[in-house]
């Protein structure tokens, strides 16, 4: 699996970046490296196959949260926090519901930290997210409006992740995922996205 921080639009600008490709067979990955691997797009190969793709769903999420956030106008101070929370959320999500199996390594790599980052400042989901605050649209009016017949990844996640959530007993764990959901689907405030980030912990 292919996941990192590299936004279409900026790869084909030639910017640098990076991405990791997640490959439990070492000799495979490396093929796959030799396909993708340039000096302006720059891949990292790891085995944690599943910890790269939680990465690169759950941060879509987060990015809502982001949206929202920006949408209230909290400044940068808030949205780093909305960062390192939800990264704490997708650690911990890994810990409930796959053990050790997931290398925390991972979270460091393109597919972790760096995508979480480029994805709440500038991906798709933040802009829908605070399009569906300040202009009070459906997700299906905002997605027809700013994606050109694209669809968002987040709110498919969101909802998923809420049910797997319930299922277990687990969200009070989970506070922030808990939060974006309430915001997005169950029509809490936007100002609530900061409500009892702590209870978690």
């Amino acid at each position: 699996v292919l996941m990192g921080a590299n936004v279409a639009n900026e790869v084909a600008q030639d910017h640098f970046c990076e991405a990791t490709i997640g490959c439990d067979d070492p000799a495979f990955g490396a093929l796959w490296k030799k396909v993708f691997h340039a000096p302006l797009f720059q891949i990292r190969v790891v085995t944690d196959c599943v910890g790269v793709e939680i990465c690169g769903a759950l941060k879509n999420v987060v990015a809502l949260g982001a949206g929202f956030s920006d949408a209230i106008g909290y400044g940068g101070n808030t949205k780093a926090a909305i960062i390192r929370i939800g990264l704490q959320e997708i650690i911990r999500f890994t810990s409930e519901f796959y053990g050790d199996s997931v290398q925390s390594s991972t979270f460091l790599e393109s597919c972790g930290l760096a995508d979480m980052i480029t994805t709440c400042f500038g991906g798709r989901n933040v802009k829908c997210a605070e399009a569906f605050v300040r202009l009070g649209q459906t997700w299906e009016e905002v997605e027809q409006s700013l994606l050109g017949g694209q669809k968002l990844a987040g709110t498919p996640c969101c909802k998923e992740l809420l049910r797997v959530l319930r299922a277990r007993g687990l969200v009070d764990k989970f506070p922030l995922f808990r939060n974006i959901h309430a915001i997005a689907f169950e029509s809490a405030p936007p100002q609530s996205l900061i409500n009892n980030l702590d209870s978690a912990e």
